[in-house]
């Protein structure tokens, strides 16, 4: 009935902490695979996390193992909930965000809707989900899975991968993936941030990313 897997290493500090600076939609620019659907979305605005996944599978109307999960988590973790299809089921709300938050996670992601918003942002937890519903999980004890891979967002999820979300969207990168890819990112955003100002004092964009170039050379062909 159920599958507990020991609790993942954690992505080295010095790693999340490159990642805290990078937004997704930087890394969106180049990178293909790790985003989760666009339909997960945050309930809290202008928030960033950066954590560790701790993976959950659960089914349909039980959150039994929810409810032990949250026992286990540790600071720094963020827990990924893989709902098995099901979207009429509300696995989290105030109760669970007030234990995972006492439990030091920083953030919790559903693939499926949460309910209870006005208790999650009175706890000021950052979670994304596919939305809100009024009906709920009940601790049925059918079973599910605990640090196993997982869907989530329609991307595989592994216990230990980490993962950025912000106001666009959620990422997963495997940890050893995790310094490269950050690094990048910062380099980009600081070039962007230079276009941008070239831009305030009277550059044209399209001049300085070689687009106007393009339709030029389109137009005289």
């Amino acid at each position: 009935m159920y599958t507990i897997n020991t609790m993942p290493e954690q992505v080295p500090a010095e790693d999340l902490a490159l990642l805290a600076g990078a937004e997704t939609a930087t890394i969106g620019h180049w990178r293909l695979f790790g985003f989760m659907h666009r339909e997960i979305q945050p309930l809290l605005r202008n928030r960033r996390v950066v954590g560790t996944a701790v993976t959950l599978a659960i089914p349909g109307a039980d959150s039994t193992l929810l409810h032990h999960a949250l026992g286990l988590l540790r600071p720094g973790d963020i827990l990924v909930v893989d709902r098995l299809g099901d979207d009429r089921h509300a696995c989290w709300g105030g109760g669970v965000t007030v234990a995972a938050k006492a439990a030091g996670a920083v953030a919790g992601i559903v693939d499926g809707p949460c309910t209870d918003l006005a208790e999650i942002e009175a706890s000021d937890f950052p979670l994304w989900s596919r939305g809100l519903s009024p009906i709920t999980t009940r601790l049925y004890d059918i079973g599910g899975g605990l640090n196993i891979p997982i869907s989530c967002g329609g991307v595989p999820v592994m216990p230990g991968d980490a993962i950025l979300a912000d106001e666009s969207g959620v990422l997963v990168l495997p940890p050893a993936e995790v310094a490269a890819t950050a690094r990048e990112a910062l380099r980009r955003q600081d070039v962007g941030q230079r276009r941008e100002q070239d831009v305030k004092n009277g550059s044209k964009l399209g001049e300085m990313t070689g687009a106007s170039a393009k339709v030029r050379a389109k137009l005289q062909a």
